[in-house]
């Protein structure tokens, strides 16, 4: 199916005995939102991480953008990432850490990074250093390097996190317009209104097995 953008096959993963990851399989179509919820320990992040390539399964395939992960490419090219905090050089600007990040693939100018820091909700001519934003805001240019070079696939692990009520309305906003654009969403969140106000389908994970949840148990 041409529509399918990241496949999941039979894969598991172990850390010594603890079996985090127990032969989930799971599909994911172009212009779907989906929630992954589930407690934490559960498998959420280490799935996400197997997907973006920086973990290999013990067992199964994973494959984005019809690219076998490990096999074709060892990392997904068309990919945005939110996984845990957002790591930046402290003593540089938030502008100035989107514009190195950008300079690794040249697809994106200061034009673009520019418009992607007001998309967000941050000022680009600020002077200060990420080591003095507060957490929202630092969260805000998480968000702005995983949309900034416009990819086909986001994978967000708890893109909420520090946010006032604003600031959620205003990521939600933005996360319902990039699925209009044809994206392709895997958002954690352990909020039920972020769930349930921009999730297409919704998966739990419960120690490391994955099932589709229906609507009346959300």
């Amino acid at each position: 199916m041409e529509n399918i953008m990241i496949k999941v096959d039979q894969v598991s993963k172990s850390f010594g005995e603890d079996m985090v990851l127990k032969e989930v399989s799971c599909s994911f179509e172009e212009g779907r939102v989906y929630g992954i919820i589930g407690n934490n320990g559960s498998g959420k992040t280490v799935l996400f991480k197997c997907i973006c390539g920086f973990m290999k399964p013990d067992q199964g395939l994973i494959e984005v953008n019809h690219k076998r992960i490990g096999k074709e490419t060892d990392f997904p090219e068309d990919i945005g990432i939110i996984i845990e905090t957002p790591g930046f050089l402290p003593h540089m600007t938030g502008f100035r850490n989107l514009q190195i990040l950008a300079s690794l693939r040249r697809k994106i100018g200061k034009n673009e990074i520019i418009r992607i820091l007001e998309q967000v909700g941050l000022d680009p001519k600020l002077k200060k250093p990420v080591c003095k934003y507060s957490l929202g805001m630092r969260q805000r240019l998480g968000i702005a390097q995983a949309i900034m070079e416009d990819p086909k696939v986001l994978i967000l692990d708890e893109p909420f996190n520090g946010l006032d009520k604003h600031g959620v309305q205003h990521i939600r906003s933005i996360i319902l317009e990039l699925k209009q654009q044809g994206k392709t969403i895997l958002l954690a969140s352990h909020n039920k209104d972020d769930i349930k106000i921009l999730c297409d389908e919704v998966y739990e994970m419960d120690g490391g097995i994955m099932k589709e949840v229906m609507e009346d148990e959300q």
